[in-house]
């Protein structure tokens, strides 16, 4: 039989480990946000083994040779017993006959008894060899199956998430379909295999009450552990949640471990994670409480059944109605039924808790994302790359309005820039026309198509954004580059970082391009962090760019530069530029100026100078503050 430990949480119940911790944090979000979901929220465990099914029938000529080989080796566990009572009736008959000793060895029994032992264990090492390759593609299958919904999700469930308990989730999830399909295959299907050959031996040779005895201690052991399991699996919910949290709590802490160390808050932090991890102990020790009764009863039931039987066989015995053989084999029987039955006890409980980790990640899966692709989405075809926003408006919430009937065109190969204080949705604009959220009113179109109508894909294969705050994957400086064109060659992106002028101070470290950066880029400043997003989308080449704040970090004289390349980079290009210098910007053809999700100046730099408003007391108030410098 398969080993219970290696596949059952019960087995390290009570044991908290950051088991893949710090690979957890190196996951890019990490914004604070939701709860876990709610340790009693109802599951439907009926259907999530029915969603489960299609992993297992992928191979199903192995699922099938396994179950063969399963029934091989119960056939052979259960002709042990019947062996071993012929050999002890002959060796009894042959010392009855001699008086003394057996006379005669009955090698031919004790061979076939070793044979049948011998098929026992390699039809069940068999069984785990063929299955091993349907259990690991389940669980990559609904690793990446999960993976890939996430990334479809919208924005607002991104930066809702909890990125530590939803990696948790996940590690249970998908260990525990894991589970699941070796709980099914090897141990409930064997051990109802197994009951079924007990039960035509028993009431075939004899008399009813063995059976009766049998199947009542077997019906009340199993009503009793559904029954104790139910009543305790709250606990185990409890520690699932507390587990994801804690998890949360740690990763987003040593995320963001240089906003810590500023505000000297590892004590609140390590107070945040231990008060969960308490919550956590005392849900483990009542579930470890619990279940030591759980097994107490289920030790009590099989021993008093096995006692009942033993004294009706015993009785048989000196009654002369059965052999000391018959004798041998109702006790193997019983031992050999009640075995795995005690691990079915184990499995059940599993069974539970394997689900209750399941429904978390399949919930994932059901969590439908806000942004789709409809139905007869097309491709975008851009050819003069113009942006047109039509009186869009846009709220996060309908008592949250963000912006309020922004109308604006951008022409073909021109550049626009939008400025204004913070708040005023100026970076809302770009994640509309990324579409990271709906519009709630009018429209976007490029080149005349609605982008809602086209696929996401394409849509954001034709732009390309330099974000004001460029987080960076844990790899070299050549894979971040890369990253917008992965097909790109070493000269494609050493040209790209020329470009973005950050080619020579690569260079200059002591493994160049393949320096690792750290984790969101942590090793290099924040301009340089900028140079490699510029690079980046230098790389890409789309028709369609965005820069927001693209140069916010960056000195004045690196500032100029990057302006220049960036110049030479957008010609041609139609060009959307979110800016808080003004300096940046006054080239723009057209400059808008928003005030609290409203545009409430447009023009060339000089006409709004002219018009001595918003826009003008802003240019006044940078050029003060250039001079103090």
């Amino acid at each position: 039989m398969t080993s219970v430990h290696e596949h059952c949480p019960e087995a390290t119940e009570s044991g908290y480990t950051l088991q893949h911790f710090y690979k957890l944090k190196s996951h890019k979000m990490y914004v604070r946000s939701r709860p876990t979901e709610a340790p009693h929220a109802e599951r439907k465990d009926s259907q999530n083994i029915k969603r489960m099914m299609p992993f297992l029938w992928a191979y199903k000529g192995r699922v099938l040779v396994a179950l063969l080989s399963l029934m091989s080796a119960k056939l052979a566990i259960v002709g042990i017993p019947l062996l071993l009572k012929e050999i002890v009736d002959t060796l009894d008959l042959s010392m009855a006959s001699a008086d003394t000793v057996p006379t005669t060895l009955p090698l031919a029994l004790l061979l076939g008894y070793g044979a049948l032992r011998l098929m026992n264990v390699l039809f069940s090492e068999l069984r785990d060899a063929i299955f091993a390759r349907v259990r690991y593609h389940g669980m990559r299958e609904i690793s990446s199956r999960v993976v890939s919904h996430l990334y479809r999700l919208s924005l607002k469930f991104h930066l809702d998430r909890k990125t530590g308990g939803i990696s948790r989730d996940l590690e249970r999830g998908a260990r525990s379909l894991s589970s699941i399909l070796n709980y099914l295959t090897f141990n409930i299907i064997p051990t109802l295999t197994e009951f079924v050959l007990v039960a035509i031996i028993l009431f075939s040779q004899y008399d009813a009450h063995f059976a009766l005895i049998t199947f009542g201690t077997v019906a009340i052991y199993l009503a009793y552990t559904m029954a104790v399991t139910e009543w305790r699996m709250h606990y185990r919910h409890e520690m699932n949640a507390h587990d994801s949290q804690a998890n949360s709590e740690a990763v987003d802490g040593l995320i963001n471990y240089e906003t810590v160390k500023y505000f000297n808050n590892e004590a609140y932090e390590l107070q945040r994670y231990d008060t969960t991890l308490g919550k956590w102990e005392d849900a483990a020790v009542k579930s470890t409480s619990s279940m030591a009764m759980l097994n107490f009863g289920q030790g009590a039931i099989i021993a008093i059944g096995v006692t009942l039987v033993m004294i009706f066989a015993a009785q048989g015995v000196v009654d002369g109605e059965m052999s000391i053989g018959d004798l041998v084999l109702v006790n193997a029987m019983m031992l050999q039924l009640f075995i795995p039955l005690g691990f079915l006890g184990i499995i059940y409980r599993s069974m539970k808790y394997a689900l209750a980790d399941m429904d978390l990640m399949f919930k994932l899966l059901d969590h439908q994302p806000e942004i789709q692709d409809s139905a007869d989405a097309r491709e975008l075809k851009v050819s003069d790359a113009r942006v047109v926003f039509d009186n869009v408006s846009f709220a996060y919430n309908p008592d949250r309005q963000i912006l309020h009937n922004i109308s604006f065109e951008i022409p073909s190969g021109h550049k626009l820039a939008v400025v204004g204080p913070s708040g005023a949705g100026k970076s809302t604009l770009a994640r509309l026309l990324f579409r990271f959220y709906e519009t709630t009113g009018g429209s976007i179109r490029i080149d005349g198509q609605a982008i809602d109508e086209v696929s996401q894909a394409s849509l954001r294969e034709s732009i390309g954004i330099v974000p004001q705050d460029t987080v960076l994957f844990n790899d070299t400086i050549f894979h971040n580059i890369q990253y917008a064109k992965p097909s790109a060659t070493e000269d494609e992106v050493r040209r790209a970082a020329r470009l973005a002028n950050i080619d020579r101070f690569i260079e200059s470290l002591p493994k160049g391009y393949q320096t690792v950066v750290g984790e969101r880029g942590l090793k290099l400043s924040g301009g340089e962090k900028q140079r490699v997003a510029i690079a980046r989308v230098i790389l890409k080449n789309p028709r369609i760019l965005v820069f927001d704040e693209a140069t916010s970090s960056l000195d004045s004289q690196t500032e100029q530069v990057i302006l220049q390349s960036l110049k030479e980079v957008a010609e041609s290009h139609t060009t959307l530029v979110i800016a808080h210098r003004l300096s940046t910007i006054i080239d723009a053809e057209q400059i808008l100026v928003m005030d609290q999700g409203r545009i409430v100046e447009q023009g060339s730099h000089a006409s709004l100078l002219e018009q001595k408003g918003v826009y003008a007391n802003l240019w006044a108030m940078q050029q003060q503050e250039k001079e103090e410098l």
